[in-house]
């Protein structure tokens, strides 16, 4: 089968179905699990997630979070501790019913957040940890790019444009994002204690220009968990590096994968 075509999967669980994909490689390497970013969903990946499993070798699999991309409706808010909790939630399902005894978690922005969660609750599991423009806490410049964004979404027909990804769901996703991160409440959340607890090798990933974060984050992820670490800053690269410097990632990715597993 080409690793071009992605088999498509719909996921039981409890507060509804979650839609995932999977693309072919090589049965003898961990599986790369793909954590999309706050606004994501598998579609969104675009070709990435094929030129992955191309460049590594390795199953790829990505998958929509409860109330995003194809997946069913989330039936409520997200509760505070939403980045930590998705490793019990919805990869915990995606696990199970892909029987992963072995796997590698890559993901982008809050995924990136939830990848660390995954690795720090899975450490004999997770062969490795790559974050992508991850948040480890709560920075003014975030503040600032979602009070941006939520300026820019406010102007007629800009929610609209996610109803393509997530149809019905477009305005809770948008609201997910913005009502989260800047909530007071939410103010002094850190990525420290999962961080502690990660023994995978990671390598963090950051654009030096990204617009919802300094390279002050990878700098934290990268000093604040217990295994080894690499830390690449991509110049002139903003939030999505998969997307603007797609042929970079991919090389670094596939070549520091062959390293440490």
């Amino acid at each position: 089968m080409s690793t071009s075509v992605p088999q498509d999967f719909w996921i039981a669980a409890p507060h509804g179905r979650l839609f995932a994909q999977r693309w072919p490689g090589r049965d003898d390497a961990a599986t790369i699990v793909l954590l999309h970013d706050s606004l994501g969903c598998v579609e969104l990946w675009r070709d990435f997630p094929a030129r992955l499993a191309a460049a590594s070798g390795r199953v790829v699999i990505a998958y929509d979070r409860l109330g995003f991309g194809r997946s069913d409706p989330h039936p409520g808010r997200l509760g505070f501790d939403f980045i930590a909790a998705e490793a019990d939630q919805g990869f915990a399902q995606v696990r199970e019913a892909f029987a992963l005894e072995r796997f590698v978690v890559f993901g982008h922005s809050v995924g990136g957040g939830m990848a660390v969660g995954c690795a720090a609750r899975h450490p004999a599991r997770c062969a490795a940890l790559i974050t992508e423009s991850a948040q480890a806490f709560v920075e003014d410049r975030t503040r600032e790019g979602i009070l941006a964004a939520r300026a820019a979404f406010a102007q007629p027909g800009q929610v609209e444009r996610l109803s393509k990804y997530h149809g019905d769901k477009a305005a809770w996703v948008l609201g997910a994002w913005i009502d989260t991160w800047l909530a007071p409440e939410f103010a002094e959340w850190t990525l420290d204690a999962e961080l502690a607890r990660t023994t995978s090798p990671t390598l963090a990933i950051h654009g030096e220009r990204d617009e919802y974060g300094s390279v002050r984050h990878p700098e934290r992820i990268a000093a604040g968990v217990a295994g080894p670490a690499t830390l690449k800053i991509l110049q002139d690269c903003g939030h999505v590096p998969h997307r603007e410097r797609a042929q970079a990632v991919l090389d670094l990715a596939a070549a520091w994968l062959a390293s440490v597993e």
